[in-house]
């Protein structure tokens, strides 16, 4: 009942922003509220992945395995949905007349980005990409000795994937400061700042080189 509720704040308070009786639903507007609401509900599914990879022993112990079945599958929802996000920012483009252009919605990657919300973009492809390889190695992970051995460590990845989405939404994003969306955005960030510092701690302090 949580995690609905939890999603359910995303999709309610995108809906508050809708100025019904304002607006003509086009197909350009269409496209920025699905990917308003794929974005929000990433965000929040994000977040609780991340606590679930960082208690899955505890709650697995105490819940039963299940809940790392729910963690595979949410993982796998997670990626789907980014792909929907990303088309429907690809769509939204072409029916607002600046073309059909998957290249520049995924690999389009700037340093010095002119202008400055190329930079916000950047980070939400950096994201792509560094989930991307997490998937892809949570997938592949019996496929070489090495994957076998390592797959787990490129879960790490996941909290710059949080990361790098934080930067892109406060860049990007028109409705991470509208209550009460705002309240948990705020609350999740320092949260998973605070479990990725103790995990950064934790490897640096057992690490070795041999």
């Amino acid at each position: 009942i949580l995690y609905i509720l939890l999603l359910s704040i995303g999709v309610f308070t995108v809906y508050k922003n809708i100025p019904f009786g304002h607006v003509a639903f086009t197909n350009a507007y269409l496209a920025n509220i699905a990917q308003r609401v794929l974005g929000l509900t990433i965000f929040s599914m994000l977040f609780v992945q991340i606590c679930l990879g960082f208690f899955i022993k505890k709650l697995t112990e105490k819940f039963g395995g299940w809940i790392y079945t729910f963690h595979m599958f949410e993982g796998i929802t997670i990626y789907a949905l980014v792909i929907g996000h990303i088309s429907s920012f690809i769509l939204f483009n072409y029916f607002t007349g600046h073309g059909f252009d998957p290249f520049y919605a995924f690999v389009d990657i700037c340093v010095l980005c002119d202008p400055a919300r190329e930079y916000y973009l950047t980070f939400g492809r950096l994201a792509f990409w560094f989930m991307t390889t997490i998937v892809a190695t949570a997938l592949l992970r019996t496929q070489t000795p090495f994957l076998r051995l390592h797959w787990k460590k490129f879960h790490y990845f996941n909290y710059l994937v949080f990361l790098f989405g934080a930067v892109h939404s406060i860049g990007l994003g028109t409705d991470i400061g509208t209550s009460p969306y705002s309240y948990f955005y705020g609350s999740a960030i320092v949260f998973i700042a605070g479990l990725g510092i103790y995990r950064l701690y934790h490897f640096f302090k057992n690490f070795k080189w041999n």
